[in-house]
């Protein structure tokens, strides 16, 4: 039998530290272990928050119509709040649930209506969904052939039925409303259908909601002076450039003159833009650039040099170049005798600045002056959407906006007139002239005096007997009762004189003109 072994004091003494330091060394490696997971998720959480994500869309239109051009991270508010906005501000939604309220479109899809309108993009930026406006929040349209028909969505033409003034008016009286507090804004959340965590909640009340208030009354102080210095736009209308220079370029409004201050102008049709390259377009012509035009329509409808998203941009500008019009339900009834006296008078007299349409129905590209700017002093439309763009403006639109990069701008200039644009898809792009002030196409070719002062907008049923959309007369300028607006030519900016082309014609051939322009 062995002799029993009895540790030295040495070993004695290493043994008990070992059971003095062994809890130690657990606790301390089991907190190495626990900080390093918090590091970790922390390092997920914080890169979730600041990386951007945004629904992609396989299908070009899809993409046109809901994909992000980069406006939201510095004009897009919160998503959940888009949802729960109707929810908070019932009597500015006239209680409806969504934004057809303002005449944005929905869409169903697989017999669902989308939460989200045509025309509003999605980008997930610094933690948040948030949404805003794309190209088609402007560019698509309804039209229907008779009062009980179905609502036919149309991408490229003029956005008819968006009233996009009292949209925006909405949005910025709302930053200075006690109801776009917290407790206020997370109960409409709840009433809307959705949630937000506890700690969403936090985030919420003393960073998200705070920011977005302080940058939508920032937005307000320029624009709101500008807008109540203005006739009210009315559907189917913007002001293009005035915005442009109070909030991009700081601009105080005092620093506008009288005369570039109303600017308001229909939404245009951007159907087939590849054949339109080269030609000097926006209303005036100022610009040759399909590109520059895509980039600077972008920076009206929110987005900013440091947020565009280019490579979006350029998949729509692609699609976009041909994409052609449905054609027109109208003017079929006609004789082909009628027709073949409208079609030579519009030879004679329309193709050489407009353009035509071939035997087959396509749209011929070819004009003496198509596309070149005609003198307003000589075409005497109203000023107001020329008078807008001004030097100084273009200035510093070239200077500034992409200064350095690929992207500046060089090929905007200051016109003296109006530019001579093609007809494609003419039936869906009443009412006519570039600020919308003639309401149908035999209006068109009335004597300017003989021009109805007073319409209404916002219809979308075709006029199968005068082209364009039924636009019944009324009696002052302003919202109807059933959404409609009465639109005065009489308002600053809405002049409907000019264009006297084909107004001293004689009863037959103008009815004859009119009805080949309603094939068109």
């Amino acid at each position: 039998m062995a002799d029993p072994y009895y540790p030295t004091l040495v070993e004695r003494e290493l043994a008990r530290r070992r059971k003095v330091t062994r809890p130690l060394f657990l606790t301390l490696l089991a907190l190495i272990v626990f900080l390093f997971v918090v590091l970790i998720i922390a390092i997920v959480g914080a890169v979730s928050i600041l990386r951007e994500t945004t629904p992609s869309y396989a299908d070009p239109e899809e993409h046109f119509k809901y994909g992000s051009i980069g406006a939201e991270p510095t004009s897009g508010i919160p998503k959940k709040l888009w949802l729960a906005l109707p929810y908070l501000f019932k009597d500015s939604f006239q209680g409806r649930k969504d934004y057809e309220a303002f005449g944005f479109l929905y869409e169903e899809k697989n017999g669902e209506r989308l939460q989200l309108p045509i025309g509003i993009a999605q980008r997930r930026y610094r933690g948040v969904d948030l949404v805003w406006f794309n190209c088609a929040t402007c560019h698509v349209g309804t039209v229907r052939e008779s009062e009980g028909a179905a609502r036919r969505i149309v991408a490229g033409m003029p956005s008819n039925n968006l009233r996009l003034e009292t949209f925006i008016s909405f949005i910025l009286s709302a930053a200075y409303s006690e109801k776009l507090s917290g407790d206020a804004v997370f109960e409409a959340i709840r009433e809307s259908g959705q949630r937000l965590g506890p700690l969403e909640k936090l985030y919420w009340r003393f960073l998200v909601l705070p920011r977005l208030r302080e940058e939508l009354i920032v937005r307000a102080s320029r624009l709101r002076p500008l807008l109540e210095d203005q006739p009210p736009w009315g559907p189917g209308r913007v002001d293009t450039f005035n915005p442009y220079k109070v909030i991009q370029l700081n601009v105080p409004l005092a620093d506008l003159t009288v005369e570039e201050r109303i600017g308001a102008s229909d939404f245009p049709a951007i159907f087939l833009q590849g054949a339109k390259a080269g030609m000097n377009l926006h209303w005036d012509g100022n610009n040759a650039s399909l590109a520059e035009r895509n980039l600077s329509a972008a920076i009206g409808a929110g987005v900013t040099p440091e947020t565009v998203d280019h490579a979006a941009i350029g998949r729509i500008a692609y699609w976009l170049q041909d994409l052609e019009p449905p054609k027109s339900p109208l003017g079929v009834k006609a004789d082909s005798e009628t027709m073949d006296r409208g079609r030579a008078i519009y030879m004679d007299a329309c193709a050489d600045c407009h353009g035509y349409r071939d035997n087959e129905g396509r749209y011929v590209f070819e004009g003496e002056v198509l596309g070149e700017v005609e003198p307003a002093d000589r075409i005497d439309t109203d000023r107001g959407r020329l008078d807008s763009y001004t030097e100084a403006f273009r200035d510093r639109q070239l200077n500034e906006l992409f200064a350095g990069t690929p992207y500046q701008f060089r090929h905007f200039r200051k016109t003296d007139g109006y530019a001579n644009m093609p007809l494609d898809g003419l039936w869906l792009r009443g009412p006519y002239l570039h600020n919308g002030s003639v309401p149908t196409l035999a209006d068109l070719l009335l004597p300017p005096s003989e021009r109805p002062v007073r319409f209404l907008r916002a219809s979308d049923v075709v006029d199968a007997e005068r082209g364009g959309f039924l636009s019944p007369p009324c009696e002052a300028g302003g919202l109807e009762p059933d959404g409609r607006f009465c639109f005065d030519t009489e308002a600053p900016g809405n002049g409907n004189g000019g264009h006297a082309y084909g107004t001293t014609l004689g009863a037959a051939e103008r009815s004859a003109l009119l009805q080949y322009l309603m094939t068109f």
